[in-house]
């Protein structure tokens, strides 16, 4: 029996726009996902400790407001503190090309720019937690 993908998505900072995250939410859960909606505003340590007390698999951040260089590092830098290295890290938002490098660089495992396929980030998520 497969086990449940279980997935974190946030929004975190003063981003105020949750329309997307939502849809991937639906789109994950629709999937067979269990999905952990956080809301609005939040801070990375909230995001972390969300990540660590549902026992996520992976950790999806939702971004639009220019300050993934600031916040999404801290998420990750957060698991790591947290000895939760093993979530997966994936973001989605207006990232440019050359940021998005980098944030891979810092242990995000994936980002997805607006106009990427549900179905993608789902296969993605799939992949990426497949048992070994």
């Amino acid at each position: 029996m497969e086990r449940t993908i279980r997935v974190v998505i946030a929004k975190p900072g003063l981003d105020g726009h949750d329309r997307g995250a939502k849809i991937i939410a639906r789109s994950l859960r629709d999937a067979g996902m269990e999905v952990i909606y956080t809301g609005l505003h939040q801070t990375p340590e909230q995001i972390v400790e969300t990540a660590i007390q549902e026992d996520a698999d992976a950790v999806g951040i939702s971004i639009l407001s220019g300050a993934h260089m600031t916040l999404v590092p801290r998420i990750v830098e957060g698991l790591r503190a947290n000895e939760a290295e093993d979530v997966l890290v994936v973001v989605g938002g207006t990232i440019p090309v050359e940021d998005a490098d980098e944030l891979k660089r810092l242990g995000v495992a994936e980002v997805f720019t607006p106009g990427a396929p549900t179905a993608a980030i789902v296969d993605f998520l799939r992949s990426a937690l497949a048992p070994a």
